[in-house]
């Protein structure tokens, strides 16, 4: 183990049974991760005080910046609206990154809270849009690198 800084993992990604639907999506590349940096785990969305399960999330009318902006909104499949939950959750998590002195972070790719450099449109989930999930976007708005764990491979390279 390295004297590194210590890295902010999604939860979900090593295991940790957190995602919407009360699973997980365990990644090996991001476990074998573990044995090289300190790695600490999150889920955002329980952060802010979404329980496991919890309905599906979509970002209406913009991204994870334009929610940061009082621009657009966070709804669950219901309709109803999880905004100041998912605000919570990315401030929670960007205190947690302070408190240990992060730098980098590995989140799931197009989460509504998590998702780096696109994420699933509202209109249409199958479809992505360019842009950062609500914490993601925190985050990189304070300097905290974020990748997805599908770009784990320029990740390691990078360190």
């Amino acid at each position: 183990m390295t004297e590194e800084a210590p890295i902010l993992v999604s939860a979900c990604l090593l295991g940790i049974n957190c995602r919407f639907d009360g699973r997980n999506c365990f990644d090996e590349r991001v476990a074998r991760l573990v044995s090289r940096f300190v790695m600490i785990p999150v889920c955002p969305e329980q952060l802010g005080g979404l329980g496991t399960p919890r309905e599906p999330m979509k970002i209406v009318r913009g991204t994870g910046s334009d929610v940061l902006n009082g621009k657009a909104r966070v709804v669950n499949e219901s309709g109803i609206d999880v905004t100041e939950k998912m605000l919570k959750g990315a401030e929670e998590t960007l205190k947690i990154a302070k408190l240990f002195g992060a730098k980098r972070a590995v989140f799931k790719a197009r989460s509504p809270s998590c998702g780096c450099g696109e994420i699933r449109d509202a209109a249409s989930p199958e479809r992505l849009i360019r842009g950062d999930g609500v914490t993601t976007a925190l985050l990189k708005k304070n300097g905290i690198v974020v990748i997805t764990e599908e770009e784990i491979g320029r990740f390691t390279n990078a360190v």
